[in-house]
């Protein structure tokens, strides 16, 4: 008996292989150690007190990652498409969703062809894509540019989370076809799954019940030879009651650029993020903020034998995110790393990154959080340093 399952498991897994083109099974493990200096001062006395830590990391300068991927033939010039991707923590190998191991980063099945590919699941939204290609430092480890910082964190006295900023789940997209003389393009629409009532009134009190969770966007960009540049816009759902009668949404948007002269290679982007809440109740749209925060980056890479020094500048300024008397919160960032490559998939690298925080803003290079103080105290974040040592290897 245990005899036949094991040859109908064997028919099964044969079966699945010859019906496919191509399945990769790749990763990349990514470990480094990592330290981080982050300084609290006091508002009024000056006395500062600082948080810091030492530790091994993961994902310093590549994302750690294990995937599958396959492709099968249709015929036609059609082709049938999945790919599975999970996050992994090096230093102790969980995953980094709450420890499992699970395909966080991207689930999806596609259908492609001439006309291009369409594709559903989990995948990176358009918006985020120019602030990791324009970035030097991939957005990864304490190189990281401000842009992703900031979109990933929680701000404004609203306490605004994009949940939807890197990736997003539940989504459809489509992509141009890659042979339209340089120029590329993707659109994504993310539904949020929410559960509606008829008559509307009738909805419950609860967030499983709100709009929050929805995206949509694009991106569209031309690369040619050394030239790369690239127009993103996208807005989501990130606050909403039904039963109060708000909405809010995070409109973004994006230009991004690099330029290979060889020796050197130069990126650049501009990023504009604004928080608009619509409410259906008309007495409550007067003086209504549209808090939010737009951010620059400038920087480079400049190969070195069988290296590449990297380099960026990057800040963020807040917008009607202050109480009055106060001016807008902003921060700015420098970078310097090198990666020495000791084959095509195997390298040794190192980063420094020194952010400043002005008017209250909070960002870190990475590490514990801000010394917040005892009570009748007033510590605001000022200075945060970090450093990363480390390995990568593809496979």
């Amino acid at each position: 008996m245990k005899k036949s399952l094991v040859a109908l498991a064997s028919l099964a897994v044969a079966g699945v292989a010859s019906a496919q083109s191509s399945v990769t099974l790749f990763g990349v493990l990514d470990g480094a150690v990592s330290g981080y200096s982050n300084k609290a001062q006091e508002r009024f006395t000056g006395q500062s007190t600082t948080a810091s830590q030492t530790a091994l990391s993961s994902s310093g300068e590549t994302a750690s990652r294990l995937g599958f991927r396959g492709t099968e033939d249709l015929g036609g010039g059609l082709a049938a498409s999945f790919w599975l991707e999970a996050s992994i923590n090096t230093d102790n190998g969980t995953g980094v969703d709450n420890g499992a191991l699970k395909f966080n980063r991207r689930s999806t099945i596609s259908l492609s062809g001439p006309f291009g590919e369409v594709r559903a699941g989990r995948d990176y939204t358009p918006t985020y894509w120019n602030d990791t290609v324009f970035d030097p430092f991939g957005t990864n480890g304490v190189g990281s540019n401000l842009i992703s910082t900031a979109s990933k964190a929680r701000w404004g006295s609203e306490n605004y989370f994009n949940e939807n900023y890197t990736r997003a789940s539940n989504s459809i997209g489509y992509f141009l076809p890659p042979n339209l003389g340089g120029f590329y393009g993707q659109v994504m629409y993310v539904f949020n799954e929410k559960i509606k009532y008829d008559p509307a009134a009738l909805t419950p009190n609860d967030p499983q019940f709100q709009r929050t969770g929805r995206y949509v966007g694009g991106r569209v960009g031309y690369a040619t030879g050394p030239l790369d540049v690239a127009l993103a816009y996208g807005e989501s759902t990130i606050g909403a009651s039904f039963n109060q009668g708000w909405t809010t949404t995070l409109n973004t948007w994006n230009l991004g650029a690099s330029y290979d002269f060889g020796v050197v290679k130069l990126f650049g982007e501009y990023s504009d993020n604004r928080a608009k809440t619509d409410w259906s109740r008309s007495q409550f749209v007067d003086n209504v903020p549209t808090p939010g925060f737009r951010g620059g980056l400038i920087g480079a890479s400049v190969p070195v034998g069988p290296g590449l020094i990297r380099a960026s500048y990057s800040q963020v300024r807040y917008r009607n995110t202050v109480e009055e008397g106060f001016s807008a919160p902003r921060a700015d960032k420098f970078a310097l790393g090198y990666v020495h490559n000791l084959s095509k998939r195997t390298a040794l690298y190192t980063t420094v990154a020194r952010l400043n925080n002005k008017n209250g803003a909070g960002l870190t290079v990475g590490g514990p959080g801000f010394f917040t103080g005892v009570t009748g105290a007033s510590l605001v974040p000022k200075t945060s340093t970090g450093y990363d040592i480390g390995m990568r290897h593809a496979f």
